[in-house]
């Protein structure tokens, strides 16, 4: 729950790294609580739950994904390869579960070098 809520506490930094775990951690909670939001949005007969949900994390995800792009070396542009129809998102998900760049890049520091959130 730390690494979900460290994106959230960084919700529009689109600059440096961010490392497997960070992205990964954020993307379960972010899909379990979206399978929460709809069940209850379900028996409630809303879909507004979700929605509201959806737009709060819209931010945040887009800045973590461009800073996993980052850790693997790649300009944050690459996330625009998502709007391809099947193949984009296949090729965004390859890019995440790559390894970052061991050393340095343009980007910053190795994350993992860093201190870690937990």
């Amino acid at each position: 729950m730390d690494w979900y809520l460290a994106v959230l506490k960084n919700y529009a930094g689109f600059g440096g790294r961010a490392r497997r775990k960070e992205y990964w951690m954020f993307a379960l909670v972010n899909f379990a609580i979206y399978v929460v939001l709809a069940i209850v949005g379900s028996l409630l007969d809303t879909s507004l739950l979700t929605a509201l949900y959806g737009l709060a994390v819209l931010v945040p995800s887009l800045a973590v994904t461009v800073r996993r792009l980052h850790d693997t070396g790649r300009p944050g542009l690459w996330i625009l390869i998502g709007l391809v129809p099947l193949i984009g998102a296949i090729v965004l998900i390859v890019f995440a579960a790559t390894e970052g760049q061991p050393e340095a890049n343009s980007y910053g520091p190795n994350p993992k070098l860093s201190p870690a959130v937990a």
